[in-house]
């Protein structure tokens, strides 16, 4: 009992001196401050359990901007949703590389891939913009359709089983074709081994993959991959996967990794294992974010009637222009990015999808201390400290988007049936409205091909199959919060699908 006094004595006055001297103070000109009540994590408990609902309160109790200490760092959040560009307009004093190359490396096992620190003299960003774009990006989508039809419809299915109805959870249908497609796409096709053990080891990385996904927030906010045993294994085995050694014996490797397997060579002092790791982190980048924005898009269209029948109606047309004819030989469908784009019906399904799932957090450094002017005003920012922005904000905002919380297929379509771009706050119009996938030098560089990839299985499941929710007036799915600020959040639980082959693609 003795003992247990004198450390609880002992806790109490660590306690008193952090409050006393380990607690930032605010300066004048600076937001208002919440340190919170946790040594080093501040705020962060009450932030990770409802970030939506905790920014709010913080808005009505400080106003359109405030400080919170979130695991030992500085976040000024910006809530004031038309000063997001004014944000945008200070990037000589913002650095937005430094959170995102430390975190990457950090989480994924290797070296900093910034070029200042002298590992690599890679621009990431060059990468990605002669990958991802232009003609690199209709081959990454005429390779992911084929990948999608290969695994949607594999080779040698009886008539029998083609003809009968499965049941299955609609998450896990979504994660194992869209990882097997999008695998196959990015790092191509082992032509050594048959389709169906190929297969069987995809699936194999599918779950490893879920694995190390699983602790990737604690893996964020800090905590060391070695206290999860499972996910670090997980983690190993599938870098090891993406070797070179594995890799060049692979036939149809997209443009984007066999890039990056041969520049290192002359531009880098990464083993083959971190040049690995590179490459794991961006598999994770292209498959975290879509496996549940397909299966949010594929959910909402299917469990609204309307919208399901004006998606049919439009993929149909768009078809039969193009002259795809679908028949009982089974024909494959190919459709160009002049027709991918010509989807308006299709684009709005998916914003609206993403825009009821999304919760990313836009980050950036200040490089320097400066004066950050927004519309209400302007505050003082000290160097190293994190400016934020919380786009789920504008997403459910009443005002811009009314009933933010219900599903509108045709949310983001004018009159025409055209792409609607205007949304207004307070009687002014919104340069930015929609952010799932950041802003400004933060913005995905994939977000052109993820879209495609969703719009191309969309279309792929509404000409191929009949398709039924098992339980049809289900209620939808909550928000898994716990990856709040990650990207779009996949459901708490799954939803059972039938679904069929219709009869004349046999």
């Amino acid at each position: 009992m003795t003992i247990s006094l004198i450390w609880g004595i002992a806790v109490a006055v660590c306690y008193c001196m952090w409050l006393v001297f380990g607690t930032r103070r605010r300066k004048v000109g600076e937001p208002p401050l919440d340190n919170g009540l946790i040594p080093y994590l501040g705020c962060a408990l009450k932030f990770g359990s409802n970030p939506l609902e905790f920014l709010r309160a913080k808005q009505r109790k400080h106003g359109p901007v405030f400080t919170c200490k979130l695991m030992g760092k500085y976040v000024h959040f910006v809530t004031d949703l038309l000063s997001y560009h004014k944000v945008l307009r200070h990037g000589k004093y913002l650095d937005w590389k430094k959170f995102n190359y430390t975190t990457s490396a950090k989480v994924f096992g290797h070296r900093s891939i910034d070029p200042n620190d002298g590992n690599t003299t890679e621009n990431i960003n060059s990468t990605f913009n002669k990958t991802l774009r232009g003609n690199a990006l209709c081959s990454l989508s005429e390779a992911m359709m084929q990948n999608l039809q290969s695994v949607m419809r594999p080779p040698g299915l009886s008539q029998s089983k083609s003809a009968a109805w499965v049941t299955e959870g609609m998450y896990a249908f979504c994660s194992r074709v869209m990882f097997e497609a999008g695998y196959l796409t990015l790092f191509g096709r082992d032509v050594s081994k048959a389709d169906d053990t190929q297969r069987a080891l995809i699936l194999n990385n599918l779950d490893n993959f879920n694995q190390f996904d699983q602790v990737f927030p604690a893996l964020v906010a800090g905590l060391p991959i070695y206290l999860f045993k499972t996910a670090y294994t997980a983690r190993e085995k599938l870098a090891e996967d993406l070797k070179q050694q594995n890799l060049s014996v692979r036939d149809q490797v997209s443009e984007l990794i066999s890039l990056r397997m041969f520049f290192n060579d002359t531009l880098s002092i990464f083993d083959d294992t971190e040049k690995a790791k590179t490459h794991l982190a961006i598999l994770w980048a292209a498959q975290a974010n879509t496996i549940p924005a397909t299966f949010w898009s594929l959910f909402q269209m299917i469990r609204n009637p309307e919208a399901m029948r004006a998606a049919s109606e439009e993929v149909n047309r768009v078809l039969q222009c193009a002259g795809q004819k679908l028949g009982s030989g089974g024909n494959a469908i190919h459709l160009d990015q002049k027709q991918l784009k010509n989807l308006p019906v299709l684009d709005s399904i998916i914003k609206e999808a993403l825009r009821l799932s999304s919760a990313s957090l836009n980050i950036r450094t200040a490089k320097e201390d400066f004066t950050l002017h927004l519309e209400d005003g302007s505050y003082n920012i000290r160097k190293d400290d994190i400016i934020a922005l919380y786009p789920q904000l504008m997403h459910l905002d009443p005002e811009i988007y009314p009933d933010p919380l219900t599903f509108q297929y045709d949310r983001y379509l004018d009159e025409n049936g055209k792409a609607k771009t205007a949304f207004y706050k307070n009687g002014k119009k919104l340069s930015c409205s929609y952010m799932p996938f950041g802003s400004g030098a933060t913005m995905c560089p994939g977000r052109l091909f993820a879209v495609q990839e969703i719009k191309q299985f969309l279309i792929l499941m509404l000409s191929y199959f009949e398709l039924e929710l098992v339980e049809s007036h289900i209620k939808c799915p909550p928000l898994d919060q716990s990856r709040a600020g990650l990207g779009i959040l996949p459901p708490l639980n799954d939803i059972e699908f039938k679904y069929k082959l219709k009869q004349y693609n046999i």
